[in-house]
């Protein structure tokens, strides 16, 4: 059973296409070749609904998005959405890393709590099936960056329970536990319920 993630990064393909064929060997996740949709929603969910809906659309096969990002709580939730410009269209990662640090640079290691966040939207239109599914990862904002792996605001951010950063993880342990590890595992459920045949 063939099911679109509304993404051109081929990496983001095998990614979902490693964790979700574990569980759902029937499934086979091909990527997505049409048009980006414009991203306005004011929600991770609804971002990636519009992902999921225009894949769905493009291509009439079932369809996955993911948005994702991360939650500074004294920031109130920011960057949140805005997550990957958050110092600009195309500034990059670094710019972003780099500006989030600098607007909590006064703040004490007890209101640097912060969350990683993820929502996959599932839309399937053959039978109008929508939901979307999230997963959390909470932690803090680290005083400096550590640690050379993963991507994005990882060598910022601190895990609960953990005192290493993200990237100082190595990757079979951060997608054991991170925010996109618990979308997945909800997702699989509905995935299972609304898109395998019975």
């Amino acid at each position: 059973m063939q099911v679109v993630l509304a993404t051109h990064n081929a990496h983001k393909v095998v990614e979902f296409q490693s964790i979700l064929g574990a569980a759902l060997p029937e499934l086979e996740i091909v990527a997505y070749d049409g048009p980006e949709p414009i991203e306005d929603g004011t929600s991770f969910a609804e971002n990636a609904l519009i992902k999921a809906r225009a894949a769905a659309a493009h291509t009439g096969l079932p369809a996955l998005a993911d948005d994702s990002g991360i939650c500074v709580d004294v920031l109130g939730g920011a960057p949140g959405i805005f997550s990957a410009r958050w110092a600009g269209h195309g500034k990059g990662a670094q710019a972003n890393l780099d500006l989030l640090l600098d607007q909590l640079a006064d703040m004490a290691v007890e209101h640097r709590s912060a969350r990683f966040v993820c929502h996959i939207a599932i839309v399937v239109p053959q039978t109008g099936f929508e939901q979307v599914v999230e997963g959390w990862w909470p932690g803090s904002i680290a005083i400096a960056p550590r640690g050379h792996g993963g991507h994005g605001y990882d060598p910022i951010f601190m895990p609960e329970g953990h005192d290493v950063t993200a990237a100082e993880l190595t990757p079979a342990e951060k997608n054991a536990i991170s925010h996109r590890a618990r979308a997945f595992e909800a997702a699989i459920p509905v995935l299972r319920m609304s898109v395998i045949p019975n």
